[in-house]
């Protein structure tokens, strides 16, 4: 028994030894987390600005979708505004490469998923995929990070390589509404029909602005005979 604590305590000695050098601080507002806290203080956790919108079938982002797509359920975890934090947190996570930041947050986005009759009855996670050469030039995919978090507390598997992008586009980022559409149109294709046929399927990305990705991705999902889809973004930005 005393070894065992004495080699516990030395763990959380050398941790507190590591952190003198290589502190581990709150991405949001950057003051020094404790040993419960991670990647968020709690003050700033508890500052999320969540939408509740998977409570609900009709909400902001499924009417996005209306007439467009035929989606079983559709969400964003949080609000997204200019300087506020949670750009911080997507920079952090797509910009400054901390992977970690996008599990987290999806950890946290799966357990309020897993509580919300709409997405209980999900057999499988599907992140957003980026071509090849985006993926080697970025050296990762954020939502894929999102997306294991998501899986992780939910309880279900990821499948990262079946949904594929085929053509490599520019950045949607200063395109128009229709542009955006027209980008994307008829860009991903499913690689092996059976492992998504008669599954309730989540797609997951990032940032959800007019949904013109997510309504690309869905098309080809949605011809598979008996397949449901339903989308979840990190963050809601008005287009």
């Amino acid at each position: 028994m005393g070894t065992r604590i004495t080699s516990i305590l030395n763990r959380l000695w050398l941790t507190d030894l590591a952190g003198l050098f290589f502190p581990n601080v709150c991405v949001v507002c950057g003051s020094s987390l404790n040993r419960q806290e991670e990647i968020l203080c709690t003050g700033c956790l508890y500052k999320l600005p969540k939408t509740g919108f998977h409570l609900h079938s009709n909400n902001i982002i499924a009417e996005t979708f209306w007439g467009r797509v035929e989606l079983h359920a559709a969400t964003s975890y949080l609000f997204f505004s200019k300087e506020g934090m949670v750009q911080k947190l997507m920079h952090a996570l797509k910009y400054r490469g901390r992977k970690e930041t996008g599990v987290y947050l999806g950890r946290l986005f799966g357990k309020e998923l897993k509580g919300s009759p709409l997405f209980r009855s999900v057999q499988m996670v599907v992140p957003v995929p980026l071509h090849p050469k985006k993926q080697r030039k970025r050296g990762f995919n954020q939502s894929y990070f999102i997306a294991a978090g998501i899986g992780e507390s939910m309880d279900v598997p990821i499948s990262a390589n079946n949904l594929i992008r085929t053509t490599y586009t520019s950045s949607q980022t200063k395109k128009t509404r229709y542009d955006r559409w027209q980008n994307v149109k008829g860009v991903f294709e499913v690689a092996d029909k059976k492992q998504f046929e008669g599954k309730h399927l989540l797609l997951v990305d990032d940032v959800l602005t007019t949904g013109a990705t997510l309504e690309a991705c869905a098309h080809p999902l949605l011809k598979l005979p008996g397949t449901k889809v339903s989308v979840a973004t990190l963050a809601y930005a008005q287009a």
